[in-house]
C-alpha cells in the first residue's frame, strides 16, 4: 500500500484518493451510509408531521396559543431561514474544521432543537425552535454530504448520493402515517400528540448519534488539512479490514496526487473558486437547485389545499395521499440511481429534470380539462415526482462533486441556501394564492410554472452537465491545495483544474491534442469535450 511521501518545499504525495476509490463494497461502507444517511428520514418525518399538525395545533386546548396559518407561514418560513442560514454558517465551518465535527455538532443542534419544540409553552418559543431545528438540518446537508462523496467509492458515488438523499421521503412517507396515529384524539390527548411527534423524532435522531459517533473524518480532508499520517493510518485500517472480509488482496491503487497542505482556506478564495473559477458549474448548481425547488412547490405546497377543495377529501384523509407520493419519491433515486453511474450523470440528470417537467404539463392539462379524480391526480403526481426526486437528489450530487475538495461544503451550503429559498420564499408567494383560489385555471398555471422552471434546469444540464461518473473527485475538480503545490514545485499537473480559470491558455480546437505549453487540454479544461 501507500506510504505518505513529504518533500522538502512543504508538499506530500498520497495515494489516498485513489485507495479510497478502488474500494469493494464493504461493511465499512454500509456504516457510513446508515450513519450519515439516515438523519434525512428524521428531516422528512419531523417536517410532514408539523405540517399535517397545523390544524391540531391551532385547536383550544392544543397547549399552545397559536394560529393554523402561523405553522404553515410564520414558522415553515422561519424553518427555511434557518436551514439556509445554518447551510452558510455550518458549511464555511465544515471545510474548515473537517466534516466529523461538523456532522456530529448540527446533529446535536437539531436533536437539542426539536427537543425543546416539543416542550413549546407560547407561540415565540414554537417559532424560536422551529428556527434553530432549520439551523441544524442545513447544516446537516453541508457536512453529510461532503463526507458521503469523499468516503464512498467513485464506482458508487452516484447511486448511494441519491439514495441517501431521496430517503428523506421514507421519513415523509411514515410522518404522514404515524400523524394519523399521534394525532387521533381517541389515541392521545390533543396537548400530548404533537408533543410526541416531535419526542420520537428525537429518540431515532439519539440512535443515529451512537451510529455516527463510529464514521471516521474524511482522509481526503485529513491530508489536506496537515494530518496525513492520520489519513494514511486510517486508510490503511480500512484496508486490511476490507481484505480480512473478503479473504482476497486489494487490488494497486491507481496514481497519486502532490497537494501543499494547508490548515484552512479563506472565504474569499472559496467564493472567487466558484464563482469565477467555474462559472459553468455555478450556473448548473443554480439551475438544477431552482429548478426542483419551483417543480417541488407547485405540487406539495397546496397539495392538501387540492385535494379538499377540489374533490372534496376529508383533511384527516390528506395524509394517505401523501404517503403514496412519498412512496413514489423514494423509489426514484432507488431504482434509478444506478443508472447516474452507467450511463452517466449528463443524460440521466437531463433526463430526469425535462422528463419530468414535461410530465408536470400533461397533469396540468389532464386537471384543466376535468380528467382526473383525486386518486388518478395522486398517480399523476407519483409518476411526475418519481423522475423528479432522482433529478433533484442529482442536484446534491452534482454540486457536491464538481468544485475543488476546499471549497465543496461551502459549495453545497450556497446552492441548496439558494435552491431553498427560492423555493421556501418565492414559492409560497407565487403558489398559496394559486393552489387555494378554487379556481382550475389558477392551479394549472402553478403546475405549469413549476413545470417550466424544471424544464429550463434539464435544458441547462443537457449542455453543461459534467461527466463525473466513476471519475476520482481529484480529476473531476483538481484540489487547490494541488495547484499550489504545482506552483510551488513547478511540476505540471496531469489533474483537471477550473473549466473557466482566469489564467487558463485558450482553449484548442479539436485535433489538437496539447495547449501551447505542451500539457493536456484537459489540464486547463476537462470538460472541454462536454461543451459540444
Amino acid at each position: 500500500m501507500s506510504e505518505l511521501g513529504q518533500s522538502t518545499n512543504g508538499t506530500v504525495t498520497t495515494q489516498v484518493p485513489a485507495r479510497l476509490d478502488r474500494l469493494p463494497w464493504s461493511r465499512w461502507h454500509w456504516m457510513i451510509v446508515i450513519g450519515l444517511g439516515t438523519v434525512w428520514i428524521l428531516d422528512g418525518l419531523e417536517v410532514t408531521i408539523v405540517g399535517n399538525m397545523a390544524s391540531r395545533l391551532s385547536e383550544e386546548g392544543s397547549g399552545l396559543a397559536i394560529s393554523s396559518a402561523q405553522v404553515t407561514g410564520v414558522a415553515a418560513a422561519l424553518y427555511v431561514a434557518g436551514a439556509c442560514s445554518g447551510a452558510l454558517f455550518f458549511g464555511w465551518l465544515t471545510d474548515r474544521f473537517g466534516r466529523k465535527k461538523l456532522f456530529l455538532i448540527t446533529l446535536a443542534v437539531y436533536l437539542a432543537a426539536t427537543a425543546l419544540t416539543a416542550l413549546s409553552f407560547s407561540s415565540w418559543w414554537f417559532f424560536l425552535f422551529r428556527f434553530l431545528t432549520g439551523f441544524g438540518i442545513g447544516g446537516e446537508y453541508a457536512a453529510i454530504n461532503s463526507a458521503i462523496d469523499e468516503l464512498i467509492p467513485s464506482k458508487y458515488r452516484g447511486r448511494v448520493d441519491l439514495i441517501i438523499n431521496g430517503s428523506f421521503w421514507l421519513g415523509a412517507m411514515g410522518g404522514a402515517l404515524l400523524s394519523v396515529v399521534l394525532l387521533d384524539t381517541d389515541v392521545l390527548p390533543k396537548d400530548l400528540g404533537w408533543r410526541v411527534s416531535f419526542g420520537l423524532g428525537v429518540v431515532l435522531g439519539l440512535v443515529i448519534l451512537l451510529v455516527r459517533r463510529h464514521v471516521p473524518e474524511s482522509p481526503r480532508w485529513m491530508f489536506i488539512h496537515g494530518r496525513g499520517e492520520g489519513a494514511e493510518r486510517l486508510v490503511s485500517e480500512v484496508e486490511r479490514g476490507i481484505e480480512r472480509e473478503t479473504g482476497k488482496p486489494l487490488p494497486e491503487p491507481a496514481g497519486s496526487i502532490t497537494i501543499k497542505q494547508r490548515h484552512s482556506v479563506g472565504f474569499g478564495r472559496i467564493a472567487s473558486t466558484l464563482v469565477r473559477a467555474y462559472p459553468r458549474r455555478a450556473v448548473l448548481g443554480l439551475a438544477l437547485f431552482i429548478g426542483q425547488a419551483f417543480l417541488y412547490n407547485a405540487i406539495t405546497f397546496g397539495f392538501g389545499a387540492i385535494l379538499v377543495t377540489f374533490y372534496d377529501v376529508p383533511s384527516s384523509s390528506t395524509g394517505y395521499f401523501f404517503a403514496v407520493i412519498a412512496a413514489g419519491n423514494f423509489l426514484g433515486p432507488l431504482l434509478l440511481g444506478h443508472l447516474f453511474d452507467t450511463w452517466g450523470r449528463r443524460p440521466m440528470i437531463a433526463g430526469t429534470y425535462l422528463l419530468s417537467g414535461i410530465l408536470l404539463f400533461g397533469t396540468a392539462w389532464l386537471f384543466g380539462q376535468g380528467l382526473l379524480t383525486a386518486t388518478t391526480l395522486t398517480a399523476c403526481w407519483c409518476v411526475v415526482l418519481f423522475f423528479a426526486s432522482a433529478g433533484a437528489s442529482s442536484a446534491y450530487l452534482t454540486v457536491s462533486e464538481i468544485f475543488p475538495m476546499e471549497t465543496r461544503a461551502m459549495a453545497i451550503a450556497f446552492f441548496y441556501a439558494v435552491g431553498t429559498a427560492a423555493g421556501g420564499i418565492s414559492g409560497p408567494l407565487i403558489f398559496a394564492g394559486l393552489t387555494e383560489s378554487g379556481v382550475v385555471s389558477d392551479t394549472v398555471i402553478a403546475f405549469c410554472t413549476g413545470a417550466t422552471v424544471m424544464v429550463l434546469g434539464g435544458l441547462v444540464a443537457l449542455f453543461l452537465a459534467v461527466p463525473a461518473e466513476r471519475k476520482s473527485l481529484e480529476d473531476i475538480a483538481t484540489p487547490l491545495s494541488a495547484q499550489a503545490a504545482e506552483e510551488a514545485s513547478a511540476i505540471p499537473s496531469t489533474h483537471g483544474v477550473p473549466d473557466d480559470s482566469a489564467t487558463a491558455l485558450p482553449r484548442p480546437r479539436p485535433g489538437h491534442g496539447v495547449t501551447p505549453a505542451g500539457t493536456p487540454r484537459e489540464r486547463r479544461d476537462p470538460d472541454w469535450r462536454s461543451y459540444g
